[in-house]
């Protein structure tokens, strides 16, 4: 059937062809799976700088404080 279709209209059947493949590609593409682990890793809101009372273990004493996830994996692509 796509033989025949590219017979009689080529141009239709190329058109199809591209558009089948603009909405195929960006599903099998590795970017897409990178953009979505860098857009999962970047929060929406950044968070205010807060000083330290002891009361608080989830923030960190001071800014270039090492905590939580380095994100690696985006360092060794």
């Amino acid at each position: 059937m796509a033989i025949n279709a590219w017979n009689k209209e080529p141009v239709i059947f190329a058109s199809c062809a591209i558009g089948l493949m603009g909405l195929v590609l960006p599903v099998i593409s590795p970017y897409t799976k990178y953009s979505g682990m860098i857009n999962s890793a970047v929060p929406y809101t950044y968070p205010v700088p807060v000083r330290d009372d002891g009361n608080l273990p989830d923030i960190p004493v001071h800014p270039c404080e090492q905590r939580g996830d380095r994100l690696q994996w985006l360092k060794d692509l």
